[in-house]
């Protein structure tokens, strides 16, 4: 295998002295304890950064990520890893420009106003094409849209999507939060329940489905959605064994809508971790 070209660019960003990796030399994944060892694999004092500018910049933006996102990436070209996002940049283009991102970080470092109210949002009533457990649901017009071609597709093989939760305000999630707080006490609270202004729900793109339990995930509903969910832009926001990185135990239930170019760019080059893509892009438009 050949060292990933992508972790190349991450490593002359942070080390500009060092040189690039000789061709035909062997090379190996990224790998988290990679950094250590740059300045002994990269040594000759003779390289320099890549004359593109948009290759440089990404080459500052990997190194600005975190050692487990960086070794999440896979082996590729700058170049296919640049056309890959901005096929998602010119997307994000056609959202509506008054509202927030599909793409906008939110998360326990990053978070919204308490007055954010998501643009039109749209009330979810009861239809043929999924079902709903409450009241007062509703959804951001793009992700409502989603909703129901995920639901149709889900029909035709036979299920029935139920959705249990999805827009929650500032005012809400600081309740639900406290409410956690008094059942689970705040160490337990803090892994499954985010703090007012810090959860996506307010973002007015994500849906809880079916029982909101970890036997979800066993349910011929739970298979299907994470089995088919990208394909209608759908993205699971807390995997398992990811609580360090999104700060939230695995909710086998909880998805965000993201968009399907983006859920393949995801895919693609981000070992299908939502929080290490959405930190990616939000470092880039930084940069």
């Amino acid at each position: 295998m050949h060292r990933n070209f992508l972790f190349s660019l991450c490593m002359a960003a942070v080390f500009p002295l060092c040189a690039e990796p000789k061709p035909g030399s062997p090379h190996s994944p990224i790998h988290a304890e990679s950094e250590s060892r740059a300045a002994t694999e990269f040594s000759m004092p003779s390289a320099k950064l890549p004359e593109n500018p948009e290759i440089a910049k990404l080459g500052r933006v990997l190194a600005s990520l975190s050692d487990r996102a960086k070794a999440a990436i896979p082996n590729g070209s700058p170049e296919s890893f640049l056309e890959d996002l901005h096929k998602v940049l010119a997307v994000e283009k056609t959202f509506r420009q008054d509202d927030l991102s599909l793409y906008h970080l939110i998360d326990k470092t990053h978070p919204v106003a308490s007055d954010y109210v998501p643009k039109d949002l749209v009330p979810l009533k009861k239809n043929n094409l999924f079902n709903i457990n409450k009241e007062g649901l509703s959804l951001r017009p793009d992700a409502y849209k989603a909703l129901c071609e995920l639901s149709e597709a889900a029909l035709k093989d036979g299920i029935k999507l139920l959705v249990s939760s999805t827009y929650r305000s500032y005012e809400y999630q600081k309740w639900l939060f406290q409410h956690w707080v008094e059942v689970d006490g705040l160490e337990e609270a803090e892994r499954e329940s985010a703090r007012a202004g810090t959860s996506q729900h307010q973002l007015g793109v994500a849906i809880d489905f079916g029982s909101i339990s970890d036997d979800f995930a066993e349910t011929k509903m739970g298979r299907w959605i994470y089995e088919h969910s990208r394909e209608y832009g759908w993205s699971l926001s807390f995997p398992k064994n990811y609580e360090d990185v999104t700060g939230f135990r695995w909710e086998c239930w909880h998805f965000r809508y993201i968009g399907k170019e983006a859920c393949a760019f995801q895919k693609k080059w981000f070992s299908d971790v939502q929080q290490f893509m959405i930190e990616f892009i939000d470092a880039w438009k930084r940069d």
